[in-house]
């Protein structure tokens, strides 16, 4: 028998649908996402640069500026409190404390100004109600447990003195500090060399071990997700095009997209002798194309791919932990 805590989504997104207004017209750039994690398990979300991975989760966040962005349709529960919609007060104690958030630049992240010891202890004030020396040695514990060499010196230091491993890790100290239920992470190794992403990588895993919480990763480097991931929703033109575990997305796709996503990967070209790159660009998303948004580009596309658009098909039942 399942155990309900297990098969209960942490997060579940349902036919979400954010737009923005611009001098140009209307840009439809999440159209209509669904996916759910749950504890304990890592969904990563993939896909080309501008498909809609971060705005996705800027939206659950209350992180897009409303106008010019506008959520237009969909429902984000965490751990079934609804998140679309809630006012800034609302969200503002969500965030940090049950959702933590590691960002894809560090160094644009944090505060130059302010030492790296008063940015985590700033968390653990505004939603554990700590006193500041409380605080402070707290972030001298995460940056600890982050595995930051001489972490009572690092917190006393500026971001402008630590190296971009280190600063990742600071982030995740950050996201972490209140143990949040779930932890986004958006791009958290592009900035960082293969040696330093390895162990970040290998930190979050085992950080999401000991705690059992759920991530959410945003990549387009399918090698993080074989590392990283259960789960893979693959997005596309802002719609989710194929989702899965990560053993059928890896050896049993179904979608020309995921497979052409396969066959770009540089790891690919010792298999087909050369790196097969897709071609052409994504649709413009102020015009979305009638059919299949991939069509155009599509080495499979049949007429009626220009007409009519796909619906997700179920293939296979995923495989849960009992």
């Amino acid at each position: 028998m399942s155990d309900p805590a297990v098969s209960t989504p942490v997060l579940e997104v349902r036919d979400l649908e954010v737009e923005f207004a611009t001098y140009g017209g209307v840009v439809k750039a999440v159209r209509g996402v669904s996916y759910a994690v749950e504890r304990g398990r890592a969904l990563a979300v993939v896909g080309e640069s501008g498909c809609g991975k971060s705005v996705t989760v800027q939206a659950i966040m209350g992180l897009i500026d409303m106008p010019p962005g506008r959520i237009t349709g969909g429902s984000a529960r965490l751990l079934g409190q609804e998140l679309i919609g809630l006012g800034a007060r609302a969200i503002n104690r969500v965030r940090g404390a049950a959702i933590g958030m590691i960002f894809q630049d560090p160094m644009t992240s944090l505060n130059p100004t302010m030492k790296i010891g008063s940015q985590i202890a700033e968390t653990l004030i505004a939603h554990r109600g700590m006193a500041r020396r409380e605080a402070l040695a707290q972030a001298v514990q995460l940056l600890d447990r982050t595995r930051i060499p001489e972490a009572g010196k690092r917190a006393n230091q500026y971001p402008f003195e630590l190296s971009g491993g280190m600063l990742q890790r600071v982030m995740i100290a950050i996201s972490l500090a209140c143990k949040p239920a779930l932890l986004i992470a958006d791009e958290p190794s592009t900035a960082l060399d293969v040696t330093i992403q390895n162990q970040v990588l290998e930190l979050m895993r085992e950080i999401q071990r000991e705690e059992g919480m759920a991530i959410v990763l945003i990549t387009h480097d399918l090698g993080v997700v074989a590392r990283m991931a259960d789960d893979v929703a693959v997005m596309y033109a802002g719609r989710i095009v194929e989702s899965g575990p990560v053993e059928d997305i890896f050896y049993r796709s179904a979608h020309p997209y995921t497979t052409g996503l396969k066959r770009a990967m540089p790891g690919a070209a010792r298999t087909h002798r050369k790196l097969v790159a897709i071609a052409g660009s994504p649709p413009d998303l102020f015009a979305v194309p009638p059919g299949c948004a991939y069509a155009p580009r599509c080495p499979h596309a049949m007429n009626i791919c220009a007409v009519h658009d796909l619906s997700l098909i179920h293939i296979s039942e995923p495989t849960r932990p009992y």
